[in-house]
């Protein structure tokens, strides 16, 4: 609808749009983003969409996602409104005169959740070709001072994922007078992903708290083969945010328009909600919107896989056997053989020599082969799955010199990617996706495996990644929409490909490699900052030289997210796997609940050498339905009372342990929240408040 004021307010019953669309003959701007009773902010003068081409770069000197030279001289043309399937539709039509250039800022929003999704589509009207160096996907001005705003990131590495942590943002973007200057801050929080493991070094996310009254902004890019966003001090002593890339200064990206051509930017959210916690449970709502439908995402199977510390890539029919008993014993319900099923050299040097994807005969001999796990899996109730790293072709591979030199990413002077004596596909070729097509249907099809784990264990910034990216998700779908029943774990060395876009189309998200059952619990606590419970695979471990409180603790670790069950369970007493059981029955139980439900941090997020951490998940209605709590004690003292905001005025709570490490014990303590009693360290609790 119009408005006197701001010209142009879009939105829905959770989320309004304040737009100028400078009907006056200036840039249009996107006021504002907020919820209908959040209180008004003055506008900002920012332009609504900022993309820079070679011969039009910034207006203002600067590592910046603002002040483009472009960006200024868009006039509005035609905006488009339109709602279904329960998404609320903007689209805003500009247009530069000069270079011909159409851009088509476009917002969407599912109903009644507080999140904006935003991208920018480019099309060349022009008699000329045009080259694209950056277009920024969300450029948003308006937002409180940089004196008041804390900034939130996470620290992403291997073997420690989801590693938040705080800080002003004036630590960052420095007061420097602009009154005196007249002239805007160089100075931005920046941050930036690279390459083909979008999420080794920092999550694809950022947020700003307001100190002053709690509210939140919390986003996420949605590109899986890098991004940048930067936060920075805005006219007015205001703040802007800027979510987009790749871009050429930070990776090396750009895009050719001939005339009549498009290219749309990579999609950005932002989640808007009172506190982390608040932004974070509507951006959860929002991940599980625009995810690909699956029957996975409601049953949440147990899956056993044989590596972390197992049989780490070495399966044999003999190992095999005895484990997936075991595992079905325990009460498994996908087995997954993980990597070097295809291995047949004798010293284990298959590293550079995978792509075909064929099983061994040496590991796996007899008439059966391979199919004799397999039938066995099948025969004990559980479905069948496989490890395979379908984007790489081994230089040792015969599949190297099989598939055309243009079905693999190559560099500027024509030479193939290769990384760790592997090369790269590129997945816009016919013949890269015939190869994976025809391998994935007959490992489906023929061989009846319904569970595939894809990792992707090298990391490439060649020309082309974008597309290829892009074409790799395009290629998931196809192969789910093939193979309904299929469910897909993304993978890269744990959680170095852990985006958004990627999760759209897969259905569970390995967190880490971390083989040490004491370092987990904070990367299992944090997960779902950047997937929803139901799709973070967490290892569970057990071993039989473990006591029965390690047991407890590794399985306890696991129990707020997708149970990925390991551990040389065929060795163990009766005793032990009785333990393993009844934790696997306690998450059957639960697990229907998780699929819906927010995540909150009782403690704040958890840090890396913390003793105490807590990750709780409720119904997506406060008071109503359970509450769950997993509380670890990693030393300290032995009490603990965490604050349950939620509940804190509700009078009745009941309490249940329902998983725990021995001597555990929780109760209600009113408003103060629940007291958790844990002797030993370390130690784990599961609680149920309803």
């Amino acid at each position: 609808m119009t408005d006197d004021t701001f010209g142009y307010r879009w939105g829905h019953s959770a989320l309004t749009l304040d737009l100028d669309l400078g009907l006056d003959g200036e840039a249009p701007r996107l006021l504002r983003v907020a919820r209908p009773d959040d209180p008004e902010s003055p506008p900002v003068a920012l332009p609504m969409v900022d993309v820079t081409l070679l011969g039009a770069g910034t207006g203002w000197s600067g590592p910046r996602f603002r002040g483009t030279a472009l960006g200024a001289r868009l006039r509005y043309r035609a905006h488009h409104a339109a709602y279904g399937d329960g998404w609320h539709h903007l689209a805003v039509e500009l247009h530069d005169a000069d270079s011909g250039l159409t851009a088509f800022a476009e917002y969407s929003s599912p109903d009644a959740v507080p999140v904006l999704r935003s991208r920018v589509r480019l099309r060349n009207d022009g008699t000329e070709p045009l080259t694209v160096r950056s277009v920024g996907s969300l450029l948003l001005g308006g937002l409180p001072s940089p004196d008041v705003l804390d900034a939130h990131r996470a620290r992403n590495d291997w073997l420690a994922e989801c590693r938040w942590y705080t800080e002003p943002l004036r630590d960052s973007v420095p007061d420097i007078g602009r009154d005196v200057h007249e002239h805007d801050a160089r100075a931005a929080l920046r941050l930036t992903g690279r390459g083909s493991w979008p999420t080794d070094g920092h999550l694809a996310m950022g947020a700003l708290t307001d100190r002053t009254d709690g509210r939140c902004r919390l986003w996420q890019v949605e590109s899986a083969a890098g991004w940048v966003w930067d936060a920075g001090e805005a006219p007015a002593s205001r703040t802007y945010v800027g979510l987009g890339g790749p871009t050429y200064d930070d990776h090396g990206w750009l895009q050719v328009l001939e005339p009549g051509e498009e290219f749309a930017s990579e999609y950005a959210a932002l989640a808007l909600g009172d506190g982390f916690d608040g932004a974070l449970a509507s951006l959860t709502s929002y991940r599980r919107r625009v995810r690909h439908p699956h029957p996975d995402h409601d049953r949440l199977p147990v899956v056993f896989n044989d590596y972390m510390n197992t049989l780490m890539g070495d399966p044999t029919t003999e190992k095999l056997l005895p484990l997936v008993d075991a595992a079905a014993d325990a009460g498994a319900e996908y087995f997954c053989v993980d990597a070097g099923w295809y291995d047949d050299t004798v010293d284990g040097g298959w590293w550079d020599s995978v792509g075909a994807w064929e099983a061994s005969t040496r590991r796996f001999p007899g008439g059966l082969g391979l199919g004799e796990v397999l039938g066995r899996i099948r025969e004990r109730g559980m479905v069948p799955g496989l490890w395979l790293e379908p984007e790489v072709v081994g230089v040792r591979s015969e599949m190297a010199s099989v598939l055309p030199a243009a079905a693999f990413l190559r560099h500027d002077d024509g030479s193939r990617v290769t990384e760790q004596g592997r090369h790269q596909l590129d997945l816009t070729h016919p013949a890269a996706r015939a190869h994976l097509d025809a391998t994935v249907d007959r490992i489906v099809g023929d061989w009846g495996v319904g569970y595939l784990k894809l990792d992707y264990n090298i990391t490439t910034s060649a020309p082309g990644l974008l597309e290829h990216t892009r074409a790799w998700r395009s290629w998931l779908s196809s192969v789910l929409n093939r193979h309904p029943d299929l469910v897909i774990e993304n993978c890269a060395s744990g959680g170095m490909r852990m985006d958004g876009a990627s999760l759209s189309v897969t259905q569970l998200q390995s967190t880490s490699d971390q083989q040490d059952p004491v370092r987990y619990p904070p990367i299992a606590a944090a997960a779902p900052t950047v997937v929803p419970p139901e799709q973070g695979a967490v290892w569970a471990y057990p071993q039989p030289s473990y006591t029965d409180a390690e047991i407890a603790f590794t399985l306890g670790t696991a129990m707020l997210g997708r149970i990925h069950l390991s551990g040389h369970l065929d060795r163990m007493t009766t005793r032990q796997l009785d333990l393993i059981r009844n934790a696997l029955a306690t998450y059957k139980v639960i697990r229907g609940d998780l699929r819906t439900s927010l995540p909150f941090w009782p403690l704040g997020l958890p840090g890396w050498t913390d003793e105490w951490l807590a990750l709780g998940l409720r119904g997506p209605v406060p008071v109503e339905g359970a509450t769950y709590l997993s509380v670890w004690r990693r030393g300290g003292e032995t009490e603990l009372t965490l604050p349950v905001r939620h509940l804190a005025r509700t009078e009745s709570v009941r309490v249940e342990v329902l998983h725990a490490t021995a001597g555990a014990a929780a109760e209600w303590d009113g408003p103060t929240g629940l007291r958790v009693t844990l002797p030993s360290a370390p130690s784990v609790v599961l609680v149920r408040l309803t």
